[in-house]
């Protein structure tokens, strides 16, 4: 067999190996993918007829992004499935509260609207980004600041600038720049300092273990918040999901938090503890349901 020859065979052999890494990914993107919840409004709360609904964001990709549609077909990390918004999307979605004449209020707004307990009339929304991404910045802000949309944005104070979950977060100088831009239409959370991770399926937060760990970690986040932007954050927002009794707990007795965010599915009423808000998290499956209970 010439030298020729055997650059050929090599070539074929590893073009049908990476071809069999592809169906394998794809059959198992599938998988999960169909297993996945589609994070809908439920029945029960689509009959409340007043109330304020989170929505929960985390990537507005640009549509023509090919490397982004690429790994998306070869991997089944719903990181890269699941919490992704096209910005063709996203903007026919702020258009949809603009043309329904959905009040789009601020967490600071909202948490007013609870503190005496009063009844909440009409329909509401509140815009929050998880993680700061890049795509928040470049991508989902623009279109906010055409609207005049207030919103809330929670930071990984100890991963700005880092890949993490298939996404390059934003770094302090370009979340500092967009809090300048946008004034106060921008409001700042923490989202831990560095405990946005799982172990074997737990929040790293969540485990026994890890709760001394975690007050530090949640003191941290407060202290570079303060250092970077001259205060503290009124908001927790929870990673995956919420925490535990303990964890819970520890956050109620922190006295500069006004409002604490989870993912837990649902609407905010008169009724509501904002210690426990829920939200939406808004995908291709779950706008349906969103927009049917909006324009209602």
């Amino acid at each position: 067999m010439t030298k020729t020859m055997r650059k050929w065979l090599l070539g074929i052999i590893i073009v049908v190996f990476i071809g069999l890494i592809a169906v394998n990914v794809r059959k198992s993107t599938k998988f999960e993918l169909g297993t996945r919840e589609n994070y809908a409004l439920t029945s029960r709360d689509a009959t409340i007829k007043n109330g304020i609904m989170v929505f929960c964001y985390h990537r507005i990709l640009n549509n023509n992004d090919m490397m982004v549609k690429s790994v998306e077909a070869l991997t089944p990390n719903n990181q890269l499935h699941v919490y992704n918004v096209n910005l063709s999307e996203f903007k026919k979605q702020m258009h949809f509260l603009q043309q329904h004449h959905i009040k789009v209020i601020s967490t600071a707004q909202m948490a007013k609207m609870l503190k005496n307990n009063q009844p909440i009339h009409g329909k509401y929304v509140v815009l929050t980004f998880d993680d700061i991404d890049r795509t928040m910045t470049e991508n989902a802000a623009p279109v906010m600041k055409h609207y005049g949309y207030p919103f809330t944005a929670s930071i990984i104070t100890g991963s700005t600038g880092n890949y993490i979950g298939g996404e390059q977060l934003a770094t302090w100088p370009q979340i500092l720049k967009l809090r300048r831009s946008a004034g106060s239409k921008m409001t700042l959370g923490v989202h831990t300092n560095h405990m946005h991770y799982l172990v074997k399926g737990t929040p790293a937060f969540n485990l026994k273990k890890n709760y001394s760990k975690f007050t530090s970690d949640y003191a941290t986040s407060q202290k570079v918040m303060k250092q970077k932007t001259g205060q503290k954050s009124p908001i927790f927002t929870y990673p995956y999901g919420s925490g535990t009794p303990i964890v819970q707990n520890f956050l109620l007795h922190q006295p500069e938090l006004k409002v604490i965010y989870t993912l837990n599915n649902g609407i905010v009423t008169s009724e509501s503890d904002l210690q426990l808000a829920p939200r939406m998290i808004v995908t291709k499956n779950s706008w349906p349901s969103i927009a049917h209970w909006l324009e209602k």
